[in-house]
């Protein structure tokens, strides 16, 4: 993983908050967006710690070019203040989640580690506001001349997927999305995979926000 700032103390404090982890290795830092493409190009990287305000190239920015280049690098972005116009911004430009600077150390792991594994670690209450929002807005869009058509340019989902996809929103983990439907961990994480291919995306955050934008599921 790499991690993104443009403050090198605050490279420094991440570097050796992860660096006692068996499980993280840090193979690069950058100081823009600009810098953190050139090191997506030279390692291969499975996640971005990316602040959100930085010179020459921002994080948004950065984070959009990311996951276009290369969707596979999921991007998780540290804020100061979880302003929710800034993080619904890196939710639309791929990011699977966030996680503040000032967390605590074991929190920041852990988001970290949730990345990895395929969860988004969003705070629940900030996550609902986002959605509201993105679900807002793709009213809106429907109103104004869009349609559900949309909705089927992609593979259709299996009404399980529609289950899934329903708790994935309200930001179940997999082993409870498999407790909440009993069935085994596994199968709820290859429910959570199919989603993600039908859908065209990268993540599972990125999954929820195209669903709400297609009209595929709603907020209730």
């Amino acid at each position: 993983m790499a991690i993104v700032d443009d403050h090198e103390l605050a490279r420094e404090s991440l570097q050796n908050m992860l660096s006692d982890e068996p499980d993280i290795d840090i193979v690069g830092e950058a100081a823009n967006g600009r810098q953190a493409l050139l090191l997506c190009s030279r390692f291969r990287l499975d996640l971005i710690l990316m602040d959100v305000r930085m010179p020459v190239m921002d994080g948004l920015a950065a984070t959009k070019e990311v996951k276009q280049r290369y969707p596979e690098i999921s991007v998780m972005m540290l804020t100061m203040h979880d302003n929710p116009d800034y993080l619904l911004e890196a939710l639309k430009a791929g990011a699977a989640g966030y996680v503040l600077k000032d967390a605590p150390r074991e929190e920041i792991i852990e988001a970290v580690r949730r990345v990895r594994n395929g969860e988004s670690p969003l705070d629940p209450e900030l996550a609902a506001r986002l959605l509201r929002r993105l679900a807002s807005e793709g009213e809106r869009r429907r109103g104004t001349g869009g349609s559900h058509e949309t909705a089927y340019a992609v593979e259709p989902l299996t009404p399980r997927e529609l289950e899934v996809l329903g708790l994935m929103k309200l930001g179940r983990t997999n082993r409870q999305i498999a407790g909440d439907l009993v069935i085994s961990l596994g199968t709820a994480k290859n429910h959570v995979e199919h989603i993600i291919s039908k859908l065209g995306v990268s993540d599972r955050t990125r999954a929820v926000v195209q669903a709400l934008e297609l009209g595929l599921i709603d907020l209730r």
